[in-house]
């Protein structure tokens, strides 16, 4: 067998890449360039998709942080699909209208763009903002006291647990 060397360059240099999130697509590209996938419709199905996911090196496609963010962009930008991790198939369902094909192996994209193989798209779920909780209480009362406020929002957002706790009495005064 012949030995390879290949080279990937992700242009342009100014443009921020970090994370692993790139290894699918550089994988893809790869094995395209190398012929090792092909089809008629690869080039339109190409320019309509984007792909997302890291790669292990057995294979396995892990799941990969800010795939919300991704998918609305995608959307924005006119693309029809994206292709990730079955992990991160959830957070992808919020953004209607984006055909979302979940994967858990390279084996599962390659047999698929080559015609093999059927991947089981998902269906996006609906949001809808008006049902959400009315609540009792809220902070409209509350005057004042703005990071208090704060910190006990980004404490419920984010599930943690709060204590405030308040300067101790001047003895011999009532509070």
């Amino acid at each position: 067998m012949l030995s390879r060397k290949i080279i990937v360059n992700l242009a342009p240099a100014n443009t921020r890449k970090e994370g692993s999130k790139f290894d699918l697509p550089i994988a893809l590209g790869i094995l395209i360039a190398s012929k090792q996938i092909y089809n008629s419709y690869l080039e339109e199905f190409l320019k309509e998709t984007i792909f997302i996911g890291e790669l292990s090196l057995d294979g396995k496609i892990e799941k990969v942080n800010g795939i919300l963010p991704i998918c609305i962009e995608a959307k924005r930008l006119g693309i029809k699909r994206i292709v990730l991790s079955k992990q991160n198939e959830r957070e992808a369902q919020i953004v209607d209208g984006l055909e979302i094909l979940p994967i858990n192996h390279l084996e599962e994209i390659i047999e698929y763009l080559n015609g093999n193989t059927y991947i089981e798209k998902t269906k996006t779920k609906k949001f809808n903002s008006q049902n959400q909780a009315k609540y009792q209480f809220d902070f409209s009362e509350v005057k004042g006291q703005e990071l208090v406020k704060r910190a006990l929002e980004v404490s419920a957002a984010g599930s943690h647990n709060c204590v405030l706790i308040r300067s101790p009495p001047v003895l011999g005064k009532q509070c």
